[in-house]
């Protein structure tokens, strides 16, 4: 592996709000790796209308999760595209301890090795603010927090100068209260299995964004040293 990430194959795990998909963004852009959000190509299938996009919106609205043959097929088609050959992040995937061996079958299958499973640890209290205070840009996406990440001109985009937000339906207290029971009960149990093989690195994530981005950075420097 050389020093932009060529190589790095990693999965970002943790609880629903712990910072993954913020952590993962960054990350692509300083290592110059694809970032694989499964969230995102679940809603983007959702916002289809299709048969299948129908379906799994009902899900992801209910805080329920996406059946694993779903979420492998299109996983694996996105593996197989170009700009995935030197590295990428996986974020939201997998799920469970069956998407987890699923995952180790599908990489041996491409010759591929996973460098790293990276669990951002946050307390439930600190992921029901975080999750309940977040919002988006309509236009292009850009993530925001009512208390953390606020556009620094009021009520416009940093990124594209966008004047129209919205929250996801499923950031809700209810929701949010199931999806994290769900993680405790068929996410968690991937943790002891990537540290059984060796693989598992925990950093806090209860501190800034920054201050976590270097905390993983320094992770991933000992990773490169293997």
């Amino acid at each position: 592996m050389n020093a932009n990430g060529l190589g790095l194959h990693i999965v970002l795990t943790g609880a629903p709000g712990c910072g993954k998909g913020t952590q993962a963004r960054l990350l692509k852009e300083r290592i110059a790796i694809p970032h694989l959000s499964t969230g995102e190509m679940l809603r983007a299938e959702a916002q289809t209308g299709s048969e299948l996009g129908r379906e799994i919106k009902s899900l992801i609205d209910d805080g329920n999760l996406v059946p694993d043959e779903m979420i492998v097929k299109m996983l694996e088609k996105r593996i197989d595209q170009d700009d995935c050959k030197n590295g990428f992040i996986l974020d939201g995937f997998p799920r469970t301890l069956p998407q987890a061996k699923v995952l180790d079958e599908l990489l041996q299958k491409k010759g591929i090795t996973l460098d790293a499973a990276i669990e951002i640890q946050v307390p439930d209290e600190i992921i029901m603010e975080r999750i309940l205070g977040r919002y988006a840009c309509m236009k292009c996406g850009q993530g925001y927090h009512d208390r953390y990440l606020k556009p620094k001109v009021y009520g416009v985009c940093d990124n594209c100068g966008g004047t129209e937000f919205y929250r996801r339906i499923d950031d809700n207290r209810t929701t949010v209260h199931n999806r994290l029971v769900n993680y405790r009960a068929l996410t968690y149990p991937t943790i002891p299995y990537f540290e059984q093989q060796g693989k598992l690195l925990c950093v806090d994530g209860t501190g800034s964004i920054d201050a976590v981005a270097k905390k993983i950075d320094n992770l991933l420097a000992v990773v490169r040293e293997k």
